[in-house]
Order: C-alpha cells, then structure tokens, then sequence
C-alpha cells in the first residue's frame, strides 16, 4: 500500500476523482471488507450475521478550496448506531431499484440533498458489520452548491472534513475497547471534535485504499 502525501489529495480535481473511480471502483456487491478486518477470530460469525442489506452514501463535495466529504452525527434515540458518525444511509427497501438509488433516497430523507446533484462515480465492495448490516457503500460527487438540512428525526448535524485528511493515512489510528467481555479493535480518525470510528472510518479506508492503492 502505497504512502501519498496529503497534499497529493488536496490537489485532486473532481476530474480526476472521476478517471480515478472509473479505474479503481467498480458496481461491486461481495467482497471481504469489514468488521472482521482488525478482528479475525470473529470473521466467519461477522459475515453469517450481517444479513440486513443496508446503503450508504459518500457525498464528495466539490468546494472552492478543494473536495471535502459530508458526513453526519446521528441522533442518540437511534436503535442502530445511534451518536455515531456516519455517511447518510440505511436499510435497503423492497421498492427501491438498486443499491445507488437507496443510498440517493436515503441522503435524501436524512440530508435534503436532491438526487440530481449528487453524481454516482462507483461502488465499494459491501462492507460487513458486527451490528448485523451488510452495507453497500456508494460514492458521489455532490455540486458544492447543493443545499442540505440535517432531518431532525435522524441526524444531530452535518460537518465536513476534507478528503485530503482522510485520505492520509497518517490520520488513521488503532483503537480498542471492550465488547461483550472480549477485546475489539477498529480505525479511528479524529478530526477536530469529531470522532470518526467503526464501521464508518473502516469504509473511508478501504475508499482510500482503492482510489490510492
């Protein structure tokens, strides 16, 4: 895996954004990406469970001063991952048409961003979680002038963090904590106040890994 320099993303036009994701993401579905990644004693019984199909989605923001990604704080009444950061998302309904367009409805319901501006550029390899989801993850390139709103019922509020610093990977770091009697570890990405972790860092890295391998 090779070691970029931060400023090497800082520079990145949403062009070439678009030739890299052409290149290096595809409409992928299986793929070994997970929870399971910094715990492999729980691998096999990760992957059984993680039966709810679920989609979330990147937004990259074309902004002035470079691309930024939106991500969201969600509410603490939440059953699943509830204060949490994380990208706009959730299950997959019977009605929806694909992956992409339940990542779209979703960002919309949650952020008030209007499908036709967010420009689907690919897909990352369904990500397995410990809680029982089987997340598509979905990457977008969203005109920086797209309004959005946090929804009340779902997200505390929206902040940005530029793709540059999570992109580096001097800015991810190991942690670990106690679940159910035994010792788990995960990534985390601190920025500012905002603590990024879990299921949501391990999605910005395998993004990392992939348009920067």
């Amino acid at each position: 895996m090779r070691t970029i320099d931060s400023s090497e993303a800082a520079r990145m036009t949403p062009d070439e954004l678009r030739r890299l994701a052409r290149e290096r993401l595809g409409e992928e579905g299986g793929g070994g990406h997970g929870d399971f990644l910094f715990n492999p004693d729980v691998r096999d019984q990760i992957v059984a469970n993680a039966l709810l199909p679920a989609a979330v989605l990147i937004p990259i923001l074309d902004r002035p001063g470079g691309l930024n990604v939106l991500l969201t704080k969600r509410r603490e009444s939440l059953r699943a991952h509830s204060g949490q950061v994380a990208f706009p998302g959730g299950r997959i309904d019977p009605d929806d048409e694909s992956v992409e367009a339940a990542a779209l409805r979703e960002a919309r319901e949650e952020i008030g961003l209007e499908p036709r501006l967010a420009e689907i550029i690919g897909r990352l390899p369904d990500y397995h979680t410990g809680s029982g989801y089987r997340i598509a993850p979905v990457v977008a390139l969203v005109d920086g002038r797209a309004p959005v709103e946090p929804n009340p019922a779902e997200v505390d509020y929206i902040f940005e963090v530029p793709f540059a610093f999570l992109m580096d990977r001097a800015n991810h770091r190991t942690g670990s904590r106690e679940f159910n009697g035994r010792l788990r570890h995960y990534l985390e990405m601190p920025y500012g106040e905002h603590y990024i972790w879990g299921v949501t860092a391990g999605i910005i890295r395998v993004l990392r890994d992939r348009i920067f391998p």
